[in-house]
């Protein structure tokens, strides 16, 4: 039987060298550590995330994953780490801190915490030397944010990228951050409840219609994060307007939007078997990799519980969704 695989967790490092004299600037993130076991991370003088020991401890991420049946966690960076915005040579400089440090963490877990590294997104040559440099290190994957300012997935630069790990063999998980504030999305989680599903799919869309997939090989592997966002729910919709709009909505996309969804992947963070359902049937049941979210509240917990809950899989597909399809996306044999 396959192995558990985790393929969407973060790692928050206790403690890292003063930001702004290692990397330059100003308005770094730091921890304030409150305890043996709890601390927050501060931008400035305001509280962003408390953070507890399972984003730092390997003993506690074990002990958890034992508890939830989980056999191999890929661990990535928290997005907030990301700096796209900063000077590229200060993103590449605290780029290398956290990727070393998120080595050290995963030591500890011997070969069932797989690291995915960060890089400096918005320069496409650093970007690609930190990615070299990592994966010589020990890194397995990369971890970027869904864009960089106003430039999506089919920019250039990012296009290079991803040319780049599809060249060398790493795989690509996709998060969506630094999504748009306001009024209206500054209450009840607002920008994560509803903002990260819409990045998400926005930056989906944009891989396709931008004429992506018709630009890198077939051989990336890459993977969206929470379920796709909701380009899964609005496919149809997608692929009416490329019919019928194709003037406008095509852009550079040789195909319909349906075309394309066997060249990427997505995590079953979406809670309901309902969702869950409508992911495989869409996505279908090769593209659809077990992920959670851990450490933090708006996770899953038990991890893959929705997978095994729902009832219309087969034991094959369940298989599939529990851990062959992380091993294919992360070029392992089952």
């Amino acid at each position: 039987m396959s192995p558990v695989v985790d393929v969407h967790t973060h790692v928050v490092p206790k403690g890292w060298p003063e930001l702004s004299g290692e990397c330059g600037g100003d308005g770094w993130p730091w921890l304030r550590v409150d305890s043996e076991r709890a601390a927050m991370i501060m931008i400035g003088e305001t509280e962003f995330r408390p953070i507890g020991a399972q984003c730092w401890d390997a003993s506690t991420r074990l002990g958890d994953m034992a508890d939830d049946g989980v056999d191999i966690q890929v661990v990535s960076p928290t997005p907030v780490f990301f700096s796209y915005e900063r000077p590229a040579e200060q993103a590449m400089k605290v780029a290398r801190i956290f990727n070393d440090l998120a080595l050290q963490v995963c030591a500890d877990g011997g070969d069932r915490l797989v690291p995915f590294c960060q890089v400096p997104l918005q320069d496409p040559d650093l970007a690609c030397a930190e990615l070299d440099r990592s994966l010589a290190n020990g890194h397995v994957g990369v971890e970027i944010g869904n864009h960089v300012g106003d430039r999506d997935l089919d920019d250039a630069g990012i296009v290079q990228f991803l040319q780049h790990c599809a060249q060398v063999g790493a795989p690509v998980f996709v998060h969506p951050w630094d999504m748009p504030t306001g009024p209206r999305l500054d209450r009840w989680m607002a920008r994560w409840l509803t903002g990260m599903p819409a990045e998400t799919h926005l930056s989906v869309l944009s891989m396709i219609l931008g004429g992506v997939f018709d630009q890198v090989p077939e051989t990336l592997r890459l993977c969206f994060a929470h379920g796709g966002g909701s380009f899964p729910f609005w496919l149809g919709r997608a692929d009416n307007a490329w019919h019928r709009r194709g003037d406008v909505v095509r852009g550079q996309s040789a195909l319909p939007p349906s075309e394309y969804t066997h060249r990427f992947s997505v995590d079953t963070v979406v809670f309901d078997p309902a969702a869950l359902r409508l992911l495989v049937d869409t996505m279908g049941e090769d593209r659809v990799l077990l992920g959670s979210d851990y450490p933090y509240p708006l996770g899953e917990r038990p991890v893959g519980a929705v997978v095994r809950k729902s009832d219309f899989l087969t034991d094959g597909q369940r298989a599939k969704l529990l851990g062959g399809n992380a091993l294919a996306f992360l070029g392992r044999a089952a």
